[in-house]
C-alpha cells in the first residue's frame, strides 16, 4: 500500500495533483462530505431518521448564531423540528449513494455496449449507435421522470432500499448518461482495434472477448474515468431535481433534494436555513468533484504535460 502511494505521489499525475491547488481544495472539500456522510451516525449531531428524539415544538428553529435564545441547532431545523447539520450529513449520503451507484450502473452499461460497438461494427455498431441517437433525441430528466413516476406507481408504499433503486435505474438509464460512455468507448476502440497488439492477439488465437476484456478496455478506460468524475455530480443533482420534484426518495428522507423542496415552501416566511443550506451543500459536492473531473482530465492529456 505505501509502495501504491508513493509510486502515485512520484508519478505525473501525483505532481500535477500537488502543484494544481484547485485540485487540492476540491479535493478536501469532496473528502469533507464523503466523510460526514459516511460517518454520519458517529459525526452528526442528531439522528433525523429516529422520529422518538424528534420535537414538533423545535421546528424550523433559526441557526444558533442567528438567534441569541437558540443553541441547541447549529444550522437551526426543518418543518419536522430536525436538525439541519444533521440532515445534511444523512443527506448527503443519500445523494452519495445514489450518485456512485447511478454512474457505475451508467459505466457497466455505456462501456460493455461501446466496446461491443467499435470492435464488432457492422450491423450491431449501427443498432446500437442508432439507439443511442433515440434515447439521446428525448430529454433527459422528462426521462429520468417518466421512468422514476412509473416505479413509484409500481410499488406504491415501497421502502428506502426499493426507492434508491428505482431512483439509480431513473438516473443511470433515464438520464442518458450510458450512451456517453457508449459514445466513448466506441469512437476509442474504433482507433484501437487496428493496432498491432490486438492484430498479434488475433493471431494467437485468443477470442475476441478476451481482446476486449484484456486488451482492448484497459487502453479506452482513461476518458471513461475523466467522464465518471464529472458525471457524479450531474446524478447528484438529477437526483436533488427528482427528490425536488417530488419523486425521488420519500419524504420522509433527508435528501438534499427534499430539504430544499421543504425550505421552498417557507422562503418566503423567513425560514430561510431550510433550503439555503442544503442548497450550498449540494453546490460543495457538485462543484468539487466538478473541479476534481476537469484537472483529471487535463492531467490525463498527454498534449498537456
Amino acid at each position: 500500500m505505501k509502495n501504491t502511494l508513493a509510486r502515485w505521489y512520484d508519478s505525473d499525475i501525483g505532481h500535477s495533483f500537488r502543484t494544481s491547488p484547485v485540485a487540492i481544495l476540491a479535493a478536501l472539500i469532496a473528502f469533507v462530505c464523503v466523510f460526514c456522510s459516511v460517518f454520519a451516525g458517529w459525526v452528526a449531531p442528531h439522528n433525523p431518521f429516529d422520529l422518538t428524539t424528534l420535537e414538533l415544538s423545535d421546528a424550523r428553529l433559526p441557526p444558533a448564531w442567528a438567534e441569541l435564545g437558540s443553541r441547541k441547532y447549529l444550522l437551526g431545523t426543518d418543518d419536522q423540528g430536525r436538525d439541519i447539520l444533521s440532515a445534511l450529513m444523512y443527506g448527503a449520503r443519500v445523494s452519495l449513494i445514489v450518485g456512485l451507484a447511478s454512474v457505475v450502473l451508467s459505466t457497466v452499461v455505456g462501456v460493455s455496449l461501446g466496446l461491443l460497438a467499435g470492435f464488432r461494427g457492422g450491423w450491431i455498431d449501427a443498432t446500437l449507435m442508432r439507439i443511442c441517437d433515440v434515447m439521446a433525441s428525448f430529454p433527459a430528466i422528462l426521462v429520468a421522470l417518466l421512468i422514476a413516476g412509473v416505479g413509484r406507481a409500481v410499488f406504491p408504499h415501497a421502502g428506502m432500499a426499493v426507492a434508491l433503486t428505482v431512483l439509480i435505474l431513473s438516473i443511470s438509464m433515464g438520464a442518458q448518461g450510458w450512451v456517453q460512455y457508449a459514445r466513448t468507448v466506441r469512437g476509442a476502440t474504433l482507433v484501437e482495434r487496428n493496432k498491432e497488439y490486438v492484430q498479434a492477439a488475433r493471431i494467437t488465437g485468443v477470442s475476441a472477448l478476451g481482446i476486449m476484456r484484456r486488451h482492448v478496455l484497459p487502453n479506452v478506460m482513461g476518458p471513461v474515468l475523466v467522464l465518471a468524475t464529472i458525471q457524479v455530480a450531474t446524478a447528484i443533482i438529477t437526483e436533488a431535481t427528482l427528490s425536488f420534484l417530488g419523486v425521488g426518495v420519500p419524504p420522509t428522507s433527508p435528501s438534499l433534494g427534499t430539504l430544499i423542496r421543504v425550505g421552498n415552501d417557507y422562503m418566503f416566511s423567513g425560514e430561510w436555513w431550510i433550503t439555503i443550506f442544503p442548497g450550498l451543500m449540494l453546490i460543495a459536492i457538485a462543484l468539487s468533484v466538478n473541479l476534481l473531473g476537469d484537472w483529471l482530465r487535463d492531467a490525463l492529456n498527454p498534449r498537456l504535460r
